[in-house]
């Protein structure tokens, strides 16, 4: 149950907290929608998920990492996978170009100022671009944000909020005004 007693239990998700302060929410969405589905870069929508799953996993955020995770695997991805992932990326089944993103991607939420350039080098070394390395720290960045929102908020969600998080978030984006239908629905 969300700390603030008058957000009530179908209210504990992103949209419904941003609601209450709709000045605050200036381009949230919209940016989220650019850096998670149009923005080019050379990540899939499976592969962004992943990494803001990872993140969330990373924080032990249990609202944003169930929803996510949700999300990725809306996309193709099995829950296995992830939770191995989180688990140890060394060991994990994730294919090798993504090890040293999600290295930069754990080490970036746990200790910033510990990154260092041999961190973002071995980004590049894997094959990806400056663009693509831009990415990887917006996703990163923004899923920081949105996990101490939500972990702020004491919001934890259901499985049946996650589920529906999931398949909304992998069919209709992050832009909520594109979307046919609200989470209060």
């Amino acid at each position: 149950m969300a700390y603030i007693k008058s957000l009530g239990k179908h209210e504990e998700n992103v949209p419904s907290v941003m609601a209450r302060y709709p000045e605050q929410n200036v381009g949230l969405y919209k940016l989220t929608e650019q850096v998670m589905r149009a923005g080019e870069c050379s990540f899939t929508d499976q592969q962004r998920e992943l990494i803001g799953a990872f993140t969330s996993g990373t924080n032990n955020c249990t609202f944003c990492y169930n929803s996510h995770a949700r999300t990725a695997m809306e996309f193709g991805l099995e829950e296995a996978f992830i939770e191995d992932l989180i688990r140890d990326i060394e060991t994990s089944p994730v294919e090798e170009s993504l090890k040293p993103v999600l290295r930069y991607v754990k080490k970036l939420t746990q200790s910033p100022s510990k990154v260092v350039q041999s961190d973002v080098d071995a980004i590049l070394e894997a094959g990806w671009t400056e663009n693509d390395f831009h990415f990887v720290v917006m996703i990163c960045a923004l899923f920081n944000f949105y996990n101490r929102l939500m972990d702020g908020y004491g919001c934890v969600g259901t499985p049946e909020h996650w589920a529906m998080s999931g398949k909304m978030l992998a069919s209709q984006g992050y832009d909520l005004s594109k979307w046919t239908r609200g989470f209060g629905d």
